[in-house]
This record gives structure tokens, C-alpha cells and sequence, in this order.
């Protein structure tokens, strides 16, 4: 009777190591940035998405990084940096920043999304991009002044800087808390994932643990 009680024993508890998942593992499913960037957020964990607009990762990835953000709710500080890449990927560039500037990032960002996916080419110079805005019932004026302004060329420098601080080459990529960086890519070279979506799934587990380190850290 003992005997088959310590076989129930030790077969829950093998049975509970092997259904519990494992932690992320430094140097696998995420790294630590050499040079640690400053933050602003308080108490509160920054978590900046390097992404860009032609991307097709980035478009397959957005919308499970904003769900996985809104259920984050107050522990984070949410932010998106449209990489620079060449003249090809500016107007793409200026128009996240204009909607940015203008308080309608949420509200088009994903439209911008379907936008450049739907059409091989589009949004790939200015004039396309003044055409959608228009179409899409965004002031005319007050786009053309904000896309063209000195506000939106300020941000297309710190951009620039961003990608060199945080030494981002390749998109998607997110920081944490200016110190760890993980990505669907950085996940799946670890535990390679059958579909996008599990995918997808393992990175934003990652980005919870992360966000879990990152607060314990600020006490």
C-alpha cells in the first residue's frame, strides 16, 4: 500500500514538472542590452515595439501585441517606434508619426496595417499617403501640416538614435524596461513553434515574464 502511494506521489509530481512550463532562459528566449536605456515611466515597466508598417511579421504580429498590451493595462508604458529603413519606408515612417502627433494612432493604426498589405505598392510615396488619409476622413490640412512639420521631423531623428541605442536590426523587436529584449524570432530560435500563432503565443509569454522581472526589479 505504501509502495503505491509514493508511485501516486512521485508520479503527480513528475507529471506537474512536465505539464509546468519552462522559465525563459537568458540568452535564448530573451537577451540583456549591453547598455541599459533610460526610462520615463515611473513604477510603471516601458515596453517599446520596434516594428515597421511593410513589414509583413509586424502586420501578423499586431494585433496580438495590442491585446497582450490592453490586458497589461497600468503595469506597463506602451510605445511604438516605426523603424527607419531607406527613402522607400519614409512616408510610411512620416505617416505613423503624424498619427501619432495628431492623437489618432490608435484609432488608424491597424487600418494603416491593412492598407499596405492589401495592395502590393501602396502608401510607398507621399502623394499615396496624402490619397488614404483623405479617405479615410482625416483633416487634409492639419495631416499635410503635421506630416511635413518640424515635430515629425524631430521624431524621425529619435528614431534613428533609437535603432542605433538600441542597436535593433531586425522587426519586430521589443524592450523591456530599456534592458531586455525578446521578439517572436528571439522565442521561436529556442522552441521552434508549428504555426505563427503559437508563435506568437510563446513571445508574449515571454514579454509577462518580462514585465514580471522588470517590476520586481523597480522595488
Amino acid at each position: 500500500m505504501i509502495k503505491k502511494f509514493l508511485a501516486l506521489v512521485l508520479f503527480g509530481v513528475s507529471f506537474a514538472a512536465a505539464a509546468a512550463p519552462a522559465a525563459p532562459v537568458l540568452g535564448t528566449d530573451y537577451v540583456r542590452l549591453v547598455e541599459r536605456q533610460p526610462v520615463d515611466t515611473g513604477k510603471k515597466v516601458e515596453v517599446i515595439e520596434f516594428f515597421a508598417y511593410y513589414c509583413p511579421h509586424c502586420y501578423a504580429f499586431a494585433p496580438d501585441i495590442e491585446a497582450w498590451a490592453r490586458k497589461q493595462g497600468d503595469n506597463i508604458v506602451f510605445k511604438r517606434v516605426h523603424i527607419g529603413s531607406g527613402p522607400s519606408v519614409l512616408p510610411q515612417q512620416k505617416l505613423f508619426f503624424s498619427l501619432e502627433s495628431m492623437g489618432l494612432l490608435e484609432q488608424y493604426h491597424l487600418k494603416v496595417f491593412d492598407a499596405m498589405h492589401a495592395q502590393l505598392g501602396a502608401l510607398r510615396d507621399d502623394a499615396a499617403v496624402m490619397d488614404w488619409a483623405a479617405k479615410e476622413g482625416i483633416d487634409k490640412k492639419r495631416f499635410a501640416e503635421t506630416y511635413s512639420g518640424l515635430g515629425v521631423s524631430g521624431k524621425l531623428r529619435h528614431a534613428d538614435r533609437m535603432m542605433g541605442d538600441y542597436r535593433v536590426d531586425y522587426w519586430p523587436m521589443v524592450i523591456i524596461d530599456g534592458k531586455y529584449m525578446t521578439s517572436p524570432a528571439q522565442v521561436n530560435k529556442g522552441a521552434p513553434a508549428k504555426t505563427e500563432e503559437q508563435m506568437h503565443a510563446n513571445a508574449l509569454s515571454v514579454m509577462d515574464f518580462l514585465v514580471a522581472k522588470a517590476k520586481s526589479e523597480k522595488q
